[in-house]
């Protein structure tokens, strides 16, 4: 897997929905999620996984819950206690009211983990920009909450009877990961290539991303990744192909990116400045 760094494609206005939703990624992580670096010290690692449980049962998405929507009748409450096979994490009826399809938004604020946030955040900082500058701030935030919902009911639908949280904003910036192939194929974008040590490249986006995308396709068959996987591949194919279908329209009218100062590879390359 490439790692982008970089694209060559400036962007004529300020993007501030991409730099809100960067910001707000990073302070619901830090600030407000159970277990995170902003969390009060002290609590016991039981009772900050029992916290953490109880606070993704009530704001990630739950597939079972969106496709039938209905709650199931025991939820984590955060508590910790004592049972027949030792301490754990309490469970009891909830006491609040969750609506599934308000889940799919709050769930897209959510990470489990500085890997996982981190990584968004750099897919989000280097082709939101383009897509925000392109679109416009109001139709952007439209544009990336419908991918969003695409790439959540998309995987609750292929996997109905999931209990399991789903979490992140993965599915919408793989909308904007489709769309930037949709209007910047040839754009070009500085990419780190693992071999032995990481190799800078100038890789045309329809590469790096068409890399991206086939790759997620087959980790959501199967193939490559092991049964206990984590990671909701099919919910990056969905809102992948919902963010190309989006930006289609757009495409006639969308201005070329400059010409890169060179080529990739041969003699060529060495003149670039």
């Amino acid at each position: 897997m490439v790692i982008p760094v970089h694209d060559v494609n400036p962007a004529r206005r300020t993007p501030w929905v991409t730099y809100a939703l960067l910001a707000a990624d990073l302070v619901v992580f830090v600030f407000l999620t159970p277990g995170g670096p902003g969390s009060p010290a002290g609590a016991s690692h039981l009772a900050q996984l029992c916290d953490l449980q109880a606070f993704l049962e009530r704001y990630a998405v739950v597939p079972q819950e969106l496709i039938h929507h209905r709650m199931p009748p025991l939820v984590p409450t955060g508590d910790t206690g004592t049972g027949p096979h030792g301490p754990g994490c309490v469970v009891g009826p909830p006491g609040y009211d969750k609506s599934p399809e308000l889940s799919v938004l709050t769930a897209m604020f959510l990470h489990g983990g500085w890997p996982h946030l981190l990584g968004n955040l750099l897919f989000l900082w280097i082709f939101g920009n383009n897509i925000e500058d392109r679109m416009g701030h109001v139709r952007f935030l439209l544009f990336y909450v419908v991918c969003g919902y695409a790439a959540s009911y998309g995987f609750a639908l292929l996997d109905a009877g999931s209990g399991e949280p789903l979490i992140g904003a993965s599915g919408a910036i793989a909308g904007v990961l489709g769309a930037y192939l949709v209007l910047y194929p040839t754009a070009r974008v500085w990419v780190l290539v693992p071999f032995l040590v990481f190799l800078p490249l100038r890789l045309p986006a329809w590469i790096v991303l068409g890399l991206w995308f086939v790759l997620q396709a087959l980790y959501s068959a199967g193939q490559g990744v092991s049964d206990a996987s984590t990671v909701a591949y099919a919910a990056h194919v969905a809102g992948f192909a919902a963010g190309m279908l989006l930006a289609r329209p757009l495409r006639p009218g969308t201005p070329p990116p400059p010409e890169p100062r060179g080529i990739l590879f041969g003699r060529r390359a060495r003149r670039a400045r």
